[in-house]
């Protein structure tokens, strides 16, 4: 059996992100024709090896971490250990490029590129030269969308080794059982009989929901703000701010049964991400999986990709209170066209972002390097 190392900063469980549950879902999706395992930063100054899932999982002694890269003056050396048949890098991750190219490990190259760097503009006058070297090295690159290759600085360059994969998800998960449609009942009557907009994620800088605030005045319809994060208390005082406090509900994250009843409960879904830090918008997917049309931002990532205007949802210009506002009451007033761009949504996922779709693709992947296609 072929054996893949995936390499990252952290893996999923405990640690809940993004890329952490991505590797998480390809590690079990994959382990039936491959052996999987997992090298990743440790929270403490000693390696340790644990069997999470069945994935055995090598923490690597971790001094600290700067600009959220962790300092592991072992990692080259677990690279040549631990070394497999493919080397399945997710970045952005510079510990682990870096690591890369001084250890030169055996094994076959496999970068899913899931974003640029973009907050710590002032490291990538340094990294930006190592991670073109790295990405030169690769056999193949997993882009997680089309738009991504257009758009990098980085992807541009080596586009000849560039394969999209996108991101799926378990579209079971939100199928609306009896104890999810009775939840969103009960949602909906909370809402007090008005329309409701949905917003999911992590309350951070780029995710553009002060633009969303600033819409709430020209929207008859309540707002759900379902996550938490560090923008919390600003996002609180913008609500007293603009006097939207009887229409905007902040809930703090919930579990994935109450996820799913929040986004059945819901008319339109909007993601108002505005900088190229929203590399995918993987929450528009769950959106679209129950139904329900999504406004998001003309970003140029995989969000546009994933919710395509006019046909699943609304694309407005970024930063753009007004054109949110004019997107969010084009479909609050026209119920026909939110039916069938919700309609269209649920179809554009079950066909072509299920997770069992990516893991076919994934596989795939991993057999052309394998066999030298």
């Amino acid at each position: 059996m072929p054996s893949v190392l995936h390499i990252y900063k952290d893996y999923y469980p405990p640690v809940i992100g993004g890329i952490e549950k991505h590797i998480n879902e390809v590690a079990q999706g994959t382990k039936d024709e491959f052996e999987v395992r997992v090298l990743v930063a440790n929270t403490r100054p000693r390696t340790e090896i644990k069997e999470i899932q069945g994935i055995p999982v090598i923490k690597a002694a971790s001094l600290g971490r700067i600009a959220s890269a962790p300092i592991c003056p072992t990692l080259p050396r677990l690279l040549k250990t631990y070394a497999a048949d493919i080397l399945h890098f997710h970045c952005p991750n510079p510990t682990g490029d870096i690591a890369y190219l001084l250890a030169r490990p055996e094994g076959k190259v496999i970068v899913t590129y899931h974003s640029d760097v973009v907050r710590q503009t002032w490291a990538m006058f340094a990294y930006g030269l190592l991670l073109r070297r790295f990405l030169k090295k690769a056999d193949l690159i997993l882009p997680t969308s089309p738009n991504y290759v257009d758009s990098s600085p980085y992807l541009s360059r080596v586009r000849e080794k560039c394969t999209p994969v996108p991101l799926g998800i378990d579209t079971a998960r939100f199928e609306k059982t009896p104890v999810i449609q009775a939840r969103s009942e009960e949602i909906r009557k909370s809402a007090r009989g008005e329309p409701i907009i949905l917003f999911v994620g992590r309350l951070r800088y780029y995710k553009g929901l002060h633009f969303l605030i600033q819409a709430m005045p020209l929207v008859d319809a309540h707002l759900f703000i379902v996550g938490s994060g560090s923008e919390e208390n600003a996002i609180r005082k913008q609500i007293r701010l603009f006097k939207v406090m009887d229409r905007v509900t902040l809930t703090g994250a919930v579990k994935d049964e109450e996820l799913a009843a929040y986004y059945h409960a819901a008319d339109v879904f909007c993601l108002p991400s505005y900088l190229r830090s929203e590399a995918y918008g993987l929450v528009q997917l769950e959106a679209m999986a129950c139904g329900v049309p999504v406004v998001s931002c003309d970003l140029k990532t995989g969000v546009p990709f994933v919710n395509q205007d006019g046909r699943t949802g609304i694309i407005v210009p970024c930063g753009s209170p007004s054109k949110l506002a004019s997107a969010l009451n084009t479909l609050l007033n026209d119920d026909a066209l939110r039916r069938r761009l919700g309609e269209q949504a649920k179809e554009r996922v079950l066909d072509e972002f299920d997770i069992s779709l990516m893991i076919r693709r994934i596989k795939d992947a991993y057999r052309r390097v394998l066999e030298g296609r």
